[in-house]
């Protein structure tokens, strides 16, 4: 009897230190004995283990590091070329600067010379994805960054329009390249589940060039002229060049600011993602890109490319009304709101895509709001300027909101042999219609003296895009970590 009950109160003891234990380390996170097995403390790691597991948990540090290198330089590398392409749309605006004057263009010529960019921005974009994928994205964009810089410097310097023409051609060209392959680059360095965010906060850089820029390009328009402008906006690739140098590596596995468990972890994580999407026997090149998925997404994206630089080009004609004199720093702040909501909601949507692994129905809200607010806001503009520029500044983000989760799908549904090269041609037709969109806008005001129909076009072909992400494919379920 002795002997029984002295086992009872060894084992009510031994039941009772094990709960004091696990309230201990419930309490502060760290093992109050280390001795005791994983299997009596179910849902919390030792504090000082250095085992590793599968996949190994990291501390937020390390998870940090990845984002606060590659996304931030790449932004910023994306930024400059995008603020190429958006300091005309200021500069072409009769009413604060003498380009159109000087250079002796009408609003048709207007949209050729801002649209013309694009018909060189297909040039490089399949090459581009392909020598990313095969060869070097960092050096690919090193060599793209010289000679983006000196064409857009040779912008600034052009004295007629037909040479103003060339080079806005050879700009295209010169940084036709560095979408895919930066792409590719992400791809490289993000897992699926971190990607459609990745995605975002690079492609942050798109409203952030805008935003940050619009002012000071209205100002210095307004102080220096718009030659001075483009040839001073022009050199900052030249700038960001050794950064980009220094900080970028392709692959983890060049890296040695990673630790070896985060880079095992990485380069295994993507291997294991890039095989469950190859096939057993490797399609040509031109089988991949005749997929009706790819198809579909040509469509999304030359759509989308419409509504966005259409929009962007001409978006001073919807700035009008204030009742304030026009001033380039007036235009440029309000020119920059709508893009501040942009890269709000472009985090937001992104963020929501990732936690809900989705991605068609993300990108079609997207562009089902932005087309619907936009014909809202030409219809209502003389009703009430305040009204249709509030509803305008929920137009605008809609195409660049549905980035993240768009781009997110071919590398989630391809196979990574030919994923630089199908982004590179989604990227390059699509573009098109950033020619397009502006060429149409321009020539439509030119005939109707107004933006209200070439604007609700735009619209009903953003409306037309969400209809079109419902046919692509869905993005495989997210594999539960070991």
């Amino acid at each position: 009897m002795v002997l029984k009950a002295n086992r009872g109160l060894n084992r009510r003891l031994k039941q009772v230190s094990i709960l004091r234990v696990l309230h201990f380390e419930s309490q502060f996170g760290v093992s109050a004995d280390p001795g005791i097995a994983d299997a009596e403390r179910p849902g919390k790691p030792r504090f000082f283990d250095r085992r590793p597991s599968s996949p190994p948990e990291f501390h937020p540090r390390m998870k940090a590091e990845r984002w606060l290198r590659i996304i931030p330089v790449a932004l910023i590398m994306y930024t400059i070329s995008y603020i190429d392409r958006t300091n005309v749309s200021l500069a072409l605006d009769p009413n604060i600067s003498s380009m159109m004057k000087d250079l002796l263009m009408d609003d048709r010529l207007k949209g050729e010379a801002a649209g013309i960019f694009f018909f060189g921005y297909v040039m490089l974009q399949i090459p581009g994805g392909y020598l990313a994928g095969r060869w070097s994205a960092r050096k690919l964009v090193a060599i793209l960054l010289v000679l983006w810089g000196v064409c857009a410097v040779g912008c600034g310097l052009a004295t007629t329009f037909r040479g103003f023409e060339v080079m806005r051609f050879l700009l295209g060209v010169a940084e036709s390249g560095v979408f895919p392959a930066t792409l590719v680059l992400l791809a490289n360095w993000f897992p699926r589940h971190e990607r459609a965010r990745a995605n975002a906060y690079w492609n942050l850089c798109q409203p952030l060039a805008v935003a940050v820029s619009a002012p000071l390009t209205g100002w210095m328009i307004g102080a220096w002229g718009w030659q001075k402008m483009i040839i001073i906006e022009g050199a900052l690739p030249f700038l960001w060049l050794p950064i980009w140098l220094y900080f970028i590596s392709d692959h983890p596995r060049q890296a040695r600011w990673i630790s070896a468990e985060e880079r095992d972890y990485l380069e295994s994580t993507l291997g294991r993602e890039a095989a469950d999407l190859e096939p057993v026997k490797k399609a040509p090149l031109m089988a991949a890109f005749l997929q009706p998925t790819v198809a579909v997404m040509l469509g999304i994206y030359f759509l989308h490319n419409c509504a966005a630089y259409g929009c962007m080009t001409f978006l001073t004609e919807g700035l009008r009304g204030t009742g304030a004199a026009p001033s380039g720093l007036r235009y440029g702040v309000l020119f920059a709101i709508p893009y501040v909501v942009t890269a709000i909601l472009m985090v937001l949507n992104s963020y929501l895509s990732d936690r809900a692994h989705e991605r068609r129905g993300h990108a079609a809200a997207a562009y089902a709001i932005s087309g619907v607010c936009l014909i809202a806001s030409v219809l209502l503009k003389p009703v009430n300027f305040w009204l249709s520029y509030a509803l305008l500044c929920f137009a605008i983000p809609g195409p660049f909101a549905a980035m993240a989760p768009f781009w997110a799908i071919p590398a989630e549904t391809l196979p990574k042999s030919v994923l630089g090269a199908v982004m590179g041609l989604v990227n390059a037709i699509g573009n098109l219609g950033g020619f397009l969109g502006p060429f149409i806008v321009g020539a439509l005001k030119k005939k109707t003296a107004g933006v209200t129909i070439p604007f609700s076009l735009l619209g009903a072909g953003m409306i037309i895009a969400a209809a079109l992400c419902l046919l692509l494919p869905a993005s495989a379920a997210r594999k539960p970590r070991a």
